[in-house]
């Protein structure tokens, strides 16, 4: 009974998080509620609100999941979680068929701590304004996982019809991360959830406080080992339970032969608890791996106080700081947006910020009229602008400044190889042009006398935009380039000048 009504709410909420992901689509997006499942995280709203103090409107969702935990047990891992869909769908394909064999392999191990020890670590890492859980969250890595890897080969490989041809730098390390984590299902059944999943843990550790739960009658009991061959979460059903461990699948109470497994309201004194089996010196150790980590990638990224000319951050996006407190890596901001130009960082922010969102003009602009990338944000690191916002409309007295155009001279061809070209120019959205023209009068090779228009920018109407980059014909390493320098975000990331700063 159980078993069938698992399924059926695994096949919806998989469903409904695969539609979630189609919709994260710029023509149709619309006003659906796209970032409702990434808002859903408990551990997300737990680890955004230590590392910047506040939680945001998106992440309400986690707190009626955290009650209904307290009362049901940790039944998202077994009932809900995409990624715990999947890991269970292809545990169950490869599984042995004999079942003291099942047994064997879903016997706890020691192992399975690892979970609280990253936890602990990760939510040190918060508290000093580092959100680093995205890399490990199961709704975040599958949301990235197939956002940035499967989604993009499959609209690849069906010639763009989804949603046109799109290609991301280090999309195979995303990929290989998804499917590797996948593929260990053939060597240790549900190994990311039983061994790495954060949430899991977290949701384990709320589960102990549980009203209902699991209870085994040891007088019923044979120890024929039918309840501990399908148990997702290596519980020991056969023996003194972990509720910390239970997914909540239940096969065990449809397998039990005898009915020594049932799921009822606080059991008494009959149903044994085996407890999370820490030294109080893991856990401190834990802690303090992460408040150590922090300052170490801080002091060996080099992204402050000189930032990566290349980390050109989303329109809307928090200050570097700020944006590294809420930033989650889910990559939903990459997949919304119309030009591909999004792209998940490798060196660019640093280790601290791998994964994070930056723009690539090379690949693709940032749309004028576009604001869709705050619009899907779960956790607020890219706020929501208006569009008149966006562009300094009235009342808004400057654009959103993304960073400052600059010619490479000896790549630009009226500059290097007295070649007319004013694409540059047509391209640029802004008005009046943030690229303009200065005629000069050059004499050719042959002695011959012409007149070029020859290409400057204008730093107080360029906003970074990078269009120019994107259509510019030199084709390799593009002659007019963006660079992060004048975006409006930051205070000190500016180009200084003869009177004042632009």
């Amino acid at each position: 009974m159980f078993r069938q009504a698992r399924r059926a709410y695994q096949v919806v909420f998989l469903g409904l998080f695969l539609a979630l992901l189609f919709l994260t689509t710029a023509p149709l997006l619309r006003s659906y509620p796209v970032e409702w499942f990434l808002g859903l995280d408990p551990l997300v709203a737990l680890t955004t609100a230590l590392s910047s103090h506040s939680l945001h409107p998106h992440l309400v969702w986690a707190i009626p999941l955290v009650v209904l935990t307290l009362v049901l047990g940790r039944f998202f891992c077994g009932w809900i979680c995409p990624m715990g869909v999947l890991h269970h769908v292809i545990g169950w394909a490869v599984r042995k068929k004999k079942i003291p064999e099942r047994a064997k392999a879903n016997a706890p191990r020691p192992s399975q701590r690892i979970k609280y020890l990253l936890l602990f670590a990760m939510l040190a890492m918060a508290a000093l304004g580092s959100e680093q859980i995205g890399l490990l969250d199961p709704i975040a890595s599958t949301w990235r996982g197939l956002s940035t890897s499967v989604v993009p080969a499959v609209s690849n490989s069906a010639f763009g019809l989804y949603q046109g041809e799109r290609h991301f730098q280090f999309g195979t390390f995303v990929a290989f991360w998804f499917f590797g984590a996948l593929a260990l299902n053939l060597v240790y059944p549900r190994f990311y959830c039983r061994v790495l999943c954060p949430l899991g843990a977290l949701l384990g550790l709320t589960s102990k406080l549980a009203l209902f739960r699991l209870n085994r009658k040891a007088k019923l009991c044979t120890d024929c080992e039918a309840c501990a061959a399908d148990c997702q979460g290596a519980a020991n059903p056969a023996g003194d339970i972990s509720v910390a461990e239970c997914m909540l699948c239940l096969n065990c109470t449809d397998a039990c032969p005898r009915g020594a497994i049932t799921y009822e309201f606080l059991p008494g004194a009959t149903a044994p608890e085996k407890k999370v089996d820490f030294e109080r010196r893991r856990w401190v150790a834990a802690g303090v791996a992460g408040a150590v980590a922090v300052p170490l990638l801080r002091a060996s990224d080099g992204s402050e106080p000189r930032p990566h000319p290349n980390r050109i951050r989303p329109p809307g996006a928090l200050d570097e700081p700020a944006f590294l407190s809420r930033c989650i890596k889910c990559g939903a901001c990459m997949k919304v947006c119309p030009t591909g130009g999004l792209q998940p960082s490798l060196i660019e922010a640093g280790l601290e910020g791998l994964w994070s969102p930056v723009l690539v003009p090379r690949i693709g602009y940032c749309e004028q009229s576009c604001v869709l990338c705050g619009t899907v944000c779960p956790t607020g690191a890219i706020h929501t602008l208006a569009v008149a916002e966006k562009v300094g409309a009235p009342p808004a007295t400057e654009p959103v400044r993304l960073g400052s155009a600059y010619f490479d001279r000896g790549r630009c061809l009226p500059w290097a190889n007295d070649v007319d070209c004013i694409v540059c120019e047509e391209v640029c959205p802004t008005s009046p042009k943030a690229i303009f023209f200065k005629l000069e009068t050059v004499t050719t090779r042959d002695g011959r006398q012409k007149t070029l228009k020859r290409p400057h920018v204008d730093l107080d109407k360029c906003w970074g935009c990078g269009i120019c980059e994107t259509r510019c014909p030199v084709f390799d390493r593009a002659a007019v380039r963006v660079s992060s320098v004048g975006e409006s975000r930051s205070p000190v990331n500016r180009i200084v000048l003869t009177g004042g700063k632009i």
